[in-house]
């Protein structure tokens, strides 16, 4: 069970670049809407496509605004790969705080999401939610849902699963009745 609550959510905006001659700073363009979200100093990892196992740390230390975006400078913290000049960067933005739930407890049904919470007796009961902006972990609840309702983050299939067949066993029973 996880609590709804007021947390900031990320949003890892992706780019590629180019490293310089030192070996050290990646450039890349970010395009609107993202780009509103790039700041200095923001967590990044960048490698090169050839090679993903050589992950670097890096951090955003540059922004210069352009018609359509920004340009960004990214500087890793060590010497970048030897044989790669193209880099993709995956720069960790955070785009406010919000009432929000994990990822993982959303389950959507067509065009509908659901989640189930926790209500008194033990009972999971399933909820329909408007859900607004999905970070990388957390995905913003604009109704359905208040601060503090428990809903079910690992294990919701298997809880929708069951609450379905109940509710088609529970119909197919009433229906019997009304039969007979």
């Amino acid at each position: 069970l996880n609590q709804v609550s007021v947390r900031p959510i990320q949003v890892w905006v992706r780019t590629a670049g180019r490293i310089d001659k030192s070996g050290k700073v990646v450039t890349a363009n970010v395009h609107m809407p993202e780009s509103s979200f790039v700041k200095a100093g923001q967590r990044v990892r960048a490698f090169p496509p050839e090679s993903k196992s050589s992950m670097f740390q890096a951090y955003v230390t540059k922004i210069a605004p352009r018609p359509d975006g920004i340009t960004v400078e990214v500087t890793l913290s060590g010497l970048g790969h030897p044989d790669g000049s193209n880099y993709v960067m995956e720069i960790v933005t955070e785009v406010g705080e919000f009432l929000s739930i994990p990822n993982e407890a959303i389950i959507e049904e067509g065009t509908r999401h659901i989640v189930y919470v926790l209500r008194e007796g033990g009972q999971y009961v399933p909820v329909e939610i408007e859900t607004g902006i999905q970070g990388e972990l957390y995905t913003a609840v604009k109704s359905g849902l208040k601060t503090a309702d428990q809903v079910v983050s690992f294990g919701s299939f298997f809880i929708d699963s069951e609450y379905k067949l109940k509710s088609s066993y529970q119909t197919a029973a009433d229906n019997d009745q009304q039969h007979h």
